[in-house]
């Protein structure tokens, strides 16, 4: 058997401790995002070692399941030594379960290759366009619906963007493009400038989305040269973090969502709900709570996408809903996120 799933006790919402001035670094630091991106364990074995669990490890699954381990050494730092079920630590720890063959539980479960319109370029939604702009990732959640993509064939920043920004120009109706991945922050801030570039040439695109997880699990990425790019777009600037237990936020993620609204960004926050995670009202209240005291709104809640190696991590709709009633009866209505499923072929996110 796998490690098993359990609810971990309830976190109290922290408040902003850092001046968020103090965590932006030059490249040159000693906490540059890039050399902070290539110490990240990438060992399943030295993970549960780094916790104190390594009498575990002969529980976990042969080659990480098909699925590297990666995850940032500060995102280790905030979970807790010796417990199995630390929320943190599930979802990016291999299980035995991922290799379970389950039926509705298929490669592409929200439809993104029918989607493809040029390489890396997805159009699923009427005025918005997805760009794959990377295949990496600063962390690999087990849960990823993305983690059977085929990202060698599928990176729109390949090419200075030609493929991607061409199609662009041929359709006008695209006011919005969404920057994706992998994770598009994993690109570094010159590549990002040439897309910025390209988009100069664009009139009806009016709004940039960034959907990165990086802030919150290496949030040394929101350095200065990024946010001298950032800043200086002349676009509508929306960024849409993705937390999903309170716990992942810290003093460095308070700062890094800090800057990004000085910067001009709407911040908002995605989660995924996740079998022994989060899938307690508590934990969702708290978790709605501690983004909103770093400055950043409830967005979505995501039902789990149906993708092969994940089923260990599904909640029913029936306790989803009663869950959401829960946050209602609980919080304020703009802290109460929208519980949605993506289904490939819709025009939007299905609202349940």
């Amino acid at each position: 058997m796998g490690i098993c799933h359990g609810l971990s006790a309830r976190p109290r919402p922290a408040m902003i401790t850092a001046s968020p001035v103090a965590r932006i670094t030059s490249p040159s630091s000693p906490t540059d995002w890039r050399q902070l991106w290539r110490e990240a364990v990438t060992d399943a074995a030295e993970l549960l070692a780094l916790l104190g669990l390594q009498h575990l490890a002969d529980r976990l699954p042969a080659a990480d399941a098909g699925f590297r381990v990666r995850v940032p050494r500060g995102f280790v730092a905030r979970m807790r030594h010796g417990d199995a079920r630390d929320p943190l630590l599930l979802q990016v720890l291999p299980q035995l379960a991922e290799l379970d063959e389950v039926p509705g539980f298929v490669t592409d479960a929200v439809g993104d290759m029918a989607a493809r319109e040029a390489r890396g370029l997805l159009h699923k939604y009427h005025g918005r366009a997805l760009l794959i702009a990377s295949g990496s990732c600063a962390i690999n959640c087990r849960y990823c619906f993305r983690r059977h993509f085929p990202y060698g064939e599928e990176i729109a920043a390949a090419g200075q963007w030609q493929q991607a920004l061409e199609h662009l120009r041929r359709d006008g109706s695209i006011s919005e493009l969404i920057l994706s991945g992998g994770d598009p922050l994993s690109l570094a801030t010159s590549k990002l400038e040439e897309l910025g570039r390209g988009l100069a040439e664009l009139p009806q695109v009016i709004r940039l989305r960034i959907h990165s997880r990086l802030p919150v699990v290496l949030p040394e990425r929101i350095d200065r040269s990024f946010l001298n790019w950032f800043a200086a777009l002349p676009l509508q600037k929306v960024v849409v973090l993705h937390a999903n237990h309170a716990n992942e936020l810290d003093a460095g993620v308070d700062a890094a969502c800090a800057h990004l609204r000085e910067a001009g960004a709407t911040v908002l926050n995605q989660s995924v709900l996740l079998r022994g995670v989060n899938d307690d009202a508590d934990t969702l209240t708290d978790l709605s709570e501690r983004l909103f005291a770093a400055g950043v709104l409830p967005y979505y809640l995501h039902q789990l996408d149906r993708v092969h190696g994940t089923a260990h991590f599904e909640v029913d709709d029936a306790r989803a809903l009663k869950l959401v009633e829960a946050l209602r009866a609980r919080l304020p209505g703009y802290l109460v996120p929208r519980l949605v499923r993506e289904v490939g072929g819709d025009s939007s996110k299905r609202p349940l």
